[in-house]
């Protein structure tokens, strides 16, 4: 067969474009090419085809920390940092001491605290004085101090440690000796990982054969061989327009703490099968930052057509998941088309 674009300079060829619908918008666009009939009988076509999709649903992943199990430690006084003892990424267990903090509202409490305490302890005085303890003890917890260390107050003191409020990773550290800070003030971020989140993207047409709930299996390239367990915790409830995908969370174990935030990994979800839309590679032209197929609407006429693609495991294949139908007749000479319809609107390609 002759070249498709020599074919248009010999011979009369009619190009008819829709007008574009807004500006850096896929437009899908009709070309009709009359050229001569051996030329229409050379061009390669294929047809759109269904295939039966595996009982194992294939997603690439990304590891975050559950927030859940993210603490932030604040400073709940106006006062002074007198020391420290984590550091940024330090292992801290839950209640380790790890930061000193030097504030008159300590020990004001405190007085406060033991005088009540005292109080509820006196023979005859016992009544009113337990709710006052009580509430006076739930002052000081409130202004971040640990049980242990209140039951052990025998005298006021303006200094009390922080302790953790969970075993973990200290993933952020603002404070400094001597610093002052005020209520409210961020002092240190912890996070265990002991189990992580795994986000990955579903494609549209695969949302039908994920739950909450269904068991799935993760491997990374940093532990080859090795398959960490979880389950899908969360479903996006909305579709991402640009990707036609939709955002899931798994709840994976991690043994070790092997998996890190920011890893990526291969997630496998065992679900019911499937159908995909395949179609030859080569039916595909990658064009301002999209992918183009050429669908025949009628002999010698194509339309072009902006689709999305995914994956697929079978060689000089791709999966689409949006723009094409089953049945539907396309073309295999996606570069000279596309060509030709660049030419039609007067630019060069």
């Amino acid at each position: 067969m002759r070249s498709l674009i020599l074919a248009s300079v010999l011979f009369t060829s009619v190009f008819a474009v829709r007008p574009s619908v807004a500006a850096g918008t896929p437009v899908a666009s009709t070309i009709e090419l009359k050229i001569p009939e051996e030329d229409v009988q050379g061009l390669k076509s294929a047809r759109v085809q269904s295939r039966l999709l595996p009982g194992a649903l294939e997603a690439t992943g990304q590891i975050a920390f559950d927030p859940r199990r993210v603490a932030t430690i604040s400073s709940r006084v106006q006062g002074r940092i007198e020391n420290v003892k984590a550091s940024l990424w330090d292992a801290v267990t839950k209640g380790q001491p790890i930061l000193k903090l030097y504030s008159p509202d300590f020990m004001t409490a405190e007085a406060e605290y033991l005088q009540a305490r005292n109080l509820a302890q006196s023979p005859g005085l016992a009544g009113a004085s337990v709710w006052m303890a009580e509430a006076a003890k739930r002052k000081l917890e409130l202004l971040g101090m640990d049980d242990a260390d209140i039951a052990a107050l025998k005298s006021p003191s303006p200094d009390a440690w922080i302790r953790a409020p969970l075993g973990g990773i200290v993933l952020q550290d603002q404070a400094v000796r001597g610093a002052a800070v005020n209520p409210g003030d961020s002092l240190y971020q912890v996070g265990t990982l002991d189990k992580v989140w795994l986000t990955a993207d579903i494609y549209e047409d695969d949302i039908g054969r994920i739950a909450i709930g269904q068991d799935l299996a993760a491997a990374t390239g940093a532990y080859p061989g090795e398959i960490f367990r979880g389950r899908i915790s969360r479903v996006s409830p909305d579709i991402d327009p640009s990707t036609h995908t939709e955002e899931i969370r798994c709840e994976v174990d991690n043994p070790g703490l092997k998996l890190r935030p920011g890893m990526l990994a291969r997630v496998i979800i065992a679900t019911k099968p499937g159908w995909a839309v395949v179609v030859p590679q080569q039916a595909l032209v990658f064009d301002d930052d999209s992918f183009y197929a050429f669908v025949e609407t009628k002999p010698g006429s194509f339309e072009r057509r902006a689709v999305q693609v995914a994956q697929w495991n079978e060689h000089g294949y791709a999966r689409v998941v949006s723009g094409l139908k089953s049945g539907e007749k396309i073309a295999l000479d996606s570069l000279e088309l596309n060509a030709l319809w660049h030419k039609s609107r007067g630019e060069n390609y």
